[in-house]
């Protein structure tokens, strides 16, 4: 048995996963990614390049957009955990960014689109909380919501990656949202 095959150290965390706790055994070196696609069956994160560089796998972690290939899971007991699939609630309405990027056709081959509308939830939040991003306005209040035009949002979202080139789109549902 090779090093990589055989069991490392185990401990046992709890996570809320879209509103409903979990409980599981996780090896230490077990990504958060790979335990919601492999153990939770919940797909809809991908594996882009699984170095925390193209924001596919974006979920929300206690609220926070966060890369879940960079997220060893042990270091998340007692987190809540949102991934795309949760972010409607128990609703049968999806969510509005989601709606807004069905309406305005924000994806091509969509492999990206569960990791972009996270990451623009997350966004959305960090803006209103006052959070200001490498386009701020240095003279705009600090701690008070951070308006959100185009450039502003394609800084938030820059760290998400779109092969296809469905950025017009995009910022288009999310301006959607906002206004």
């Amino acid at each position: 048995m090779t090093s990589e095959n055989r069991p490392g150290p185990r401990s046992e965390i709890t996570l809320r996963v879209n509103g409903k706790p979990h409980t599981l055994l996780v090896d230490h070196r077990r990504v958060l990614l790979d335990l919601l696609r492999e153990d939770l069956d919940l797909t809809g994160s991908k594996k882009g390049c699984d170095q925390g560089q193209c924001g596919a796998c974006t979920v929300l972690v206690d609220g926070r957009r966060l890369n879940s290939c960079l997220l060893l899971a042990v270091t998340l007991d007692g987190s809540e955990v949102t991934t795309v699939e949760g972010l409607a609630g128990d609703g049968e309405q999806p969510h509005p960014l989601q709606r807004a990027f069905l309406d305005r056709d924000a994806f091509q081959c969509g492999y990206c689109t569960p990791g972009q509308i996270c990451s623009a939830v997350g966004m959305l939040a960090e803006a209103a909380a006052g959070h200001p991003s490498h386009v701020t306005d240095p003279a705009a209040p600090s701690g008070r919501p951070v308006p959100l035009d185009r450039a502003e949002i394609r800084e938030r979202l820059s760290g998400n990656l779109c092969r296809c080139g469905a950025y017009p789109r995009i910022v288009e549902a999310v301006e959607d949202v906002i206004r």
